[in-house]
Parts: C-alpha cells; structure tokens; sequence
C-alpha cells in the first residue's frame, strides 16, 4: 500500500457541501493530470462532480509491475512472464467471437497465452489469426505476495474491495490485470453494480470511448438490449435503433499512454481498444460518493427480475426467489447489500472509538469517516424506506435497524 492516505478536511462535513452531483452534461472533455494534485483537489474535482479524467505517467512510475513487465522499448516482456507466471491459469477471451453479446472466455495456461501473443507480434498481427485477449484475471488472489503495483491515493477508500476482503477472505475481489494484443478490445459496457474503475497501463495504449450517463439510452436497440460494438454500422439502422442519433450522442475520445491512468466514473458507459499490445490493472470500487448508486442500480435489477417472473407471483416466497435470481444475474442482493454497509460502517466506528480512546481526535482519516458515515447512515435509510427492501425477512430488517441506531448514537 501506499504510505499516503486519502485525507480529506472538515469542509467535506458542512451541511450546506454539496451531495453528490452528476455534471455529465457539462463534460466535453476529459482533464488530464500531469503534476500530483492532492486528494481532496481530487474528490473535490472529478469523484464528486463523477467527472473522468486521466493521470499521467508520474503515478505508475514506481510500480514493481513496470519496472519487471517490459522491454528497454516498452513493449511486454514475453520471458519475464513466463518465468513469473507461465504456470498460473488465467481467463482469456476471444474478440472476434460473440456469444450472448459478450466475447466467449476459456482458461488457458498463461505461457500458453504468452506463446500465442509472442508469435502474433512477430507476425506483425495478421488479420486472419484469433484476437485473444487476457482480461479480468484476479491477480492479487493468485499471487498475494508479488507486489507488482501500489493502489494510488486517488482510489483507496475502496468499499467494494474491503468489503471482498472480508467477506470471501481473498479468494475474490474486483482487481483485475488485462494482457492483449493489438486490436484487441472490450465491447461496450458500463462497470458492475455501476462502480467507479480505474485502469492503468503498465505497457502499451489504448483508445477509450467514454459516453456520459443517459446517452446509453440512444444506444438501445428495440428489444432493449445495448449495442455490442459502438463502432457498428448497425447503428444507423433507424428501425433497429430508433433513439440514435449521431449528432446528439457521441463519446469523449481519450488516448491512454503507458502509465497513465484512466478514471471512469459510475454510470458511464464506454467501449476500449488496444492500440498496441498492452498489459493494464484494473480496478472496480464503491464509496461515499457513487454508493447510492449502487443501491439505484440494484433496484433496477430487481425490477427486472420481477418483471421477468411477474407469471409467477403466486408461487410461495416470490420475493424471496426473486432475491435469489438477483444474487445470481447481478452478483449481490439486498442482504447482501445490508451486510456491505455494515461492513464498511462498523469499521468506521470502531476507528472512531479508537482514536478517541488513544486521544487521537484529529486523526487524518477521521474527516473522511465521518463523511462515510454520513453518506452510508442517508443511503440505509433509503433502503429501509424501499417496499422491496421490507419484505426480505425480518432477520435482515433487524440488522439494519441495528446499524441505523448505531449510526444515529454517532454525532454525524
């Protein structure tokens, strides 16, 4: 971890500082960072306002990962990997295959995989060859002890990866690497339970296509799904995509360097491209300032469970199932969700105790924990307040009724 810590100061705590704030609609570019700023200029500046922007090279320049990873020349260094991790399984998609709007994954040995990428560059890419792409590897869990990079600053209150960590004790989490070639690609998305990601380059470039929130509903076709591929012709079929229009909905473009990174705030979609072979680490995260929509969005999934099953009703506990099905269509239910603000609550609280008890009242991060605690005691009781939400069992209303009274004993 980085010896620097996301600190904040009191002004963050005013009743009359602004909540969180979508100024989408007034982003018609995408700032690039070339000096250190600090973290509040940060939070104040883009996680707030959920603006994206892009760091440059000075926030990766220390990582073990490319120092070790690359050539002189800055390209990916084939041997070194495969001594490193020749061994390790890891997922690789193929780009030039659709099935269920996605690109269909197997698992290969990773010097396989490098085998493949190796010949492909020596062969200069040729078109008639398979574009396989190594994405959402879990690296931190096959190999905790290696150290290859340092969670900048920016990013480190991280609820989503805390709550993991403690949940599945590191056998998952959403920090991921990615290893591909050029004109390898990700199709057009917006990231899980619309977390914030962060995305740097250890090597190489990409190109990403940033659309803000809202202007995905042009890109629905008639049956509601998304487009796959925003750089389709099939767009400008007005039958198919009735809602498109070119002149009204089109993506920040931004260039990513080697060690630069890439913020994209929630609810933004967005399709990427490898310009060159490239190698990034990735990571989805949840705080203060997007929790709700986290909450908004698995409201949403619901609705659409129960949409799809409303010819069931009758059957007994449909809520109960339909809880089910949306642990398993969305990763995490409204239990699931209660136990991540607990979670992430009760940690904050017992700091606070501490650091009253040692007479460490003007801790760095105490300002911060507050403000996590007044953004996660607002969005519980949005939740208690949801119809959905009081029929999950009375076990899970009473714990959250239990983390509502210890939230409220806090002055916040």
């Amino acid at each position: 971890m980085s010896c620097q810590e996301p600190v904040l100061d009191e002004s963050v705590l005013d009743a009359a500082f602004p909540a969180w704030q979508n100024s989408a609609s007034s982003c018609c570019k995408v700032d690039v960072i070339s000096q250190p700023i600090t973290y509040q200029e940060f939070f104040l500046t883009y996680l707030q306002p959920n603006r994206p922007c892009l760091f440059g090279s000075h926030v990766t320049s220390q990582w073990r990962s490319r120092r070790e990873w690359v050539t002189q020349d800055g390209k990916p260094d084939w041997e070194t990997l495969k001594q490193l991790f020749g061994h390790l399984t890891v997922p690789v998609a193929d780009c030039k295959k659709v099935e269920y709007q996605a690109q269909p994954k197997q698992d290969m040995l990773m010097a396989q995989f490098l085998t493949y990428w190796q010949d492909l560059c020596t062969r200069g890419h040729p078109a008639d060859k398979p574009s396989l792409y190594l994405k959402d590897w879990h690296f931190c869990r096959s190999c905790p002890d290696y150290g290859a990079y340092e969670t900048p600053v920016y990013f480190q209150s991280d609820w989503l990866n805390e709550f993991w960590d403690q949940q599945y004790q590191g056998e998952d989490d959403y920090r991921f690497v990615y290893m591909g070639p050029k004109g390898s690609w990700t199709p057009f998305h917006a990231d899980v339970f619309r977390s914030y990601s962060w995305s740097a380059n250890v090597c190489g470039c990409k190109k990403w296509l940033l659309f803000p929130p809202g202007q995905e509903e042009q890109l629905h076709d008639t049956t509601g799904s998304l487009v796959y591929d925003v750089t389709s012709e099939e767009l400008l079929d007005p039958v198919r995509y009735p809602h498109y229009s070119r002149d009204t909905c089109r993506p920040l473009e931004v260039v990513q360097g080697p060690g630069e990174v890439m913020f994209v705030p929630c609810g933004w979609h967005h399709q990427v491209f490898n310009l060159e072979d490239t190698i990034s680490i990735n990571h989805n995260w949840v705080n203060s300032c997007n929790v709700h929509m986290m909450w908004g969005f698995l409201q949403s999934e619901l609705s659409r469970v129960q949409q799809a099953i409303s010819d069931c009703t009758d059957m007994e506990d449909w809520h109960g199932h339909c809880q089910v099905i949306l642990k398993a269509s969305s990763g995490m239910n409204y239990q699931e969700f209660v136990d991540f603000l607990s979670c992430i609550a009760d940690r904050r609280l017992r700091d606070l105790q501490l650091w009253d008890k040692e007479g460490e009242g003007e801790h760095p991060s105490r300002h911060h924990h507050r403000l996590d605690l007044q953004r996660l005691y607002s969005v519980l009781c949005t939740v208690m307040a949801d119809q959905d939400f009081q029929r999950v069992g009375l076990e899970v209303q009473s714990k959250a009724d239990c983390l509502k009274m210890s939230l409220e004993k806090v002055h916040l």
